[in-house]
């Protein structure tokens, strides 16, 4: 019989603290959120998390820090532009005062 255990799968290391403070994008940042695919402005980092919300306001959400990344300066202003066209929208609507 052979009672060598059965070889596991290397495993990823997970970074450590310092390694996520380092890439920990600041709080004000506009990023993109890779996963859902949609841009937000960095509100908050807790438990593991990564809070966005939309540049124009609303419900915030959630991300893995892995799956946000900052936004280039095209996309900033490409992403700004959508924010407002949505504002200005949403006004018209009266949805906005």
């Amino acid at each position: 019989m052979n009672s060598e255990k059965p070889q596991q799968p290397p495993s990823t290391p997970r970074p450590g603290r310092a390694d996520l403070e380092r890439t920990r994008l600041p709080v004000g940042q506009l990023a993109q959120d890779t996963r859902m695919e949609r841009p937000g402005i960095v509100m908050d980092h807790q438990d593991g998390l990564v809070w966005l919300r939309p540049e124009g306001g609303g419900m915030e959400w959630t991300a893995r820090p892995g799956d946000v990344q900052p936004l280039r300066v095209r996309e900033q202003a490409e992403a700004l532009l959508w924010a407002r066209v949505a504002d200005v929208n949403a006004r018209s609507r009266g949805e906005v005062l």
